[in-house]
């Protein structure tokens, strides 16, 4: 007999439709990569022009081309890691909508990767530059010699290494996890060649933030998508049955469903953008300071109130520090003992008196030229290593018991960070523009894999229109509550896991050997990078 289903508006009866696949394997279109390599072509020149009129700003003469052959080089592997990303994470913002034939596959991917532009335009940084306080502070005090070069390649084409080859599997794989793995990596093995326990070469501390991040953001996705599923359910199954039904062969679906699941799609891919997408944008900016210091080390165009409020803020840090360092003198250079600070996490007595002498020099420095605008060329990177030096040193001591400080202290300290920060880490928004463009590049590339792996391959039914809803609500609540807290989370685990929990929710059934891949790339990503980022640092280190 032939199955039947009534028409929930209607009372209507008719035969079912089994839901269709998507058809994903559209001809190819010259036009498409003429306009692909189109916008490439003028992405690189648009870097090569901001970087042009940056410089030319700073009344800087360039009497060689070396060191920007090495930027350039530099700033296409960063821009390919984001570009590989973009064959990951944007990837699920679309599965949904794809599979729901709320939107044909050529549309919602050009749809997110516009939604992922404006993400990262309207991005905070705060992930950006959260992921490079992971990196060794002596590396990046000298991001711009060989070592610091190094570092950069290797963890870079580390991540790309990874990503590509889970990519190729289609095996959900996070890009986070990944590019964490290799900062810890290089980290680990800097600190071997220099002598020291490879333990001292990460901020333990930041990594467990990071870490627990990473490790809860797919547990609470599929807790959270399960409950929001299992609500809906029983508010809204039989008010509107139509929400929880499969697609009807290649129609879409009604049209405020249709609305539903393209906002959800959109908030994925804006939130994906403002998160994942700064990523690389720290790393750019530590290129960018290594090579051409005179034009990034420094926030040139901060405003003439923050110098101001700067001022106040190291006075009144100065006396902190001060009380602190009564007794003591510093002979010789400050530097290395707040170095060995930041790189131990270790009081000594020279922490507080080295640590007062830096900030008496910066303060004099921007007071004696009243601009970070007017700073000399041969002055910028020594200052801003200063700061950078003592920010990680003050959010260090703020968390150490044994420094002893009072809860005003600390407010006054934090405050006197807020200013070095404003002072050293900014992103210049053409580096926010080419970083969109990159990812956005790689979702239009790359998606299929992914796409197929998330809509097909986690659940044994196929996806209803709620099921897909409740996950991407689920994934972009997720990732804007990290980004809110500065947190870097994986988007592929986030949404992967929020459709595994609909489907448990659904009663569906879970594709175990789906389940199973997904979750041995998630245990297995961070040491893989770790390893293959450690050992690119060991032969880099020794060629350059």
């Amino acid at each position: 007999m032939t199955d039947m289903t009534v028409n929930s508006m209607t009372g209507d009866s008719g035969p079912v439709q089994p839901a269709s696949k998507p058809n994903l394997d559209k001809g190819f279109n010259p036009l498409t990569m003429i306009i692909f390599f189109g916008i490439l072509a003028a992405g690189l020149l648009f870097v090569a022009y901001s970087i042009y009129v940056d410089i030319d700003a700073t009344g800087t003469k360039v009497t060689t081309y070396t060191p920007f052959i090495l930027l350039f080089v530099a700033l296409l592997i960063a821009l390919g890691f984001e570009f590989v990303n973009g064959f990951h994470d944007t990837a699920n913002a679309v599965a949904t909508v794809i599979y729901t034939h709320s939107l044909p596959a050529p549309i919602a991917v050009v749809w997110s990767g516009m939604f992922n532009l404006f993400g990262v335009l309207l991005s905070s940084g705060a992930v950006a530059f959260g992921i490079v306080s992971l990196l060794p502070v002596e590396l990046i005090l000298q991001v711009g010699s060989n070592a610091g070069f190094a570092m950069v390649f290797a963890l870079l084409i580390a991540a790309i290494i990874w990503n590509l080859g889970t990519w190729w599997l289609g095996l959900p794989a996070s890009s986070s996890h990944t590019l964490i793995g290799s900062i810890m990596g290089v980290g680990i093995v800097n600190a071997m060649l220099r002598g020291r326990d490879g333990t001292s070469g990460v901020d333990w501390g930041q990594a467990t933030n990071i870490g627990k991040a990473l490790l809860l953001s797919p547990l609470f996705g599929f807790a959270l998508a399960f409950l929001l599923l299992f609500i809906v359910k029983m508010i809204l199954q039989r008010a509107t049955p139509a929400l929880f039904a499969e697609p009807k062969g290649s129609q879409p679906p009604p049209l405020w469903i249709r609305g539903i699941l393209i906002l959800t799609c959109t908030l994925v891919s804006f939130f994906h953008g403002s998160n994942d997408g700064q990523k690389g944008m720290g790393l750019i900016m530590l290129i960018l300071i290594g090579t051409v210091p005179t034009a990034y080390a420094l926030n040139r165009s901060l405003p003439t109130s923050q110098i101001e409020q700067f001022v106040k803020n190291s006075t009144a840090a100065s006396k902190v520090i001060e009380t602190k360092a009564a007794g003591y003198n510093v002979i010789g250079n400050p530097r290395p003992a707040v170095t060995n600070y930041v790189s131990l996490r270790q009081i000594n007595e020279g922490t507080f008196p080295s640590l007062a002498v830096l900030v008496r020099d910066i303060a004099d420095q921007v007071t004696k030229y009243g601009s970070l605008a007017k700073f000399p060329a041969e002055a910028v990177g020594n200052t801003r290593n200063d700061m950078y030096l003592v920010s990680e040193a003050i959010r260090f001591l703020m968390k150490d018991k044994e420094s002893d400080l009072k809860a005003d202290d600390v407010a006054v300290l934090n405050a006197y960070k807020g200013s070095l920060d404003n002072a050293t880490k900014f992103i210049p928004g053409w580096v926010k523009i080419v970083v969109a463009i990159a990812l956005g590049l790689g979702t239009m590339i790359g998606w299929k894999r992914i796409v197929v792996t998330v809509g097909e391959k986690i659940g044994k039914t196929h996806l209803t229109y709620a099921q897909g809803a409740c996950a991407e609500i689920t994934a972009a609540a997720t990732i804007a509550a990290a980004d809110g807290y500065g947190l870097p989370v994986s988007t592929t685990h986030v949404l992967s896991s929020g459709i595994a929990g609909t489907m448990a929710a659904n009663g569906s059934g879970l594709q175990w050997s789906t389940i199973r891949n997904i979750a041995m790339a998630w245990v297995l990503t961070l040491p893989a990078a770790m390893v293959i980022s450690g050992t690119l640092y060991l032969v880099f280190s020794q060629l350059f």
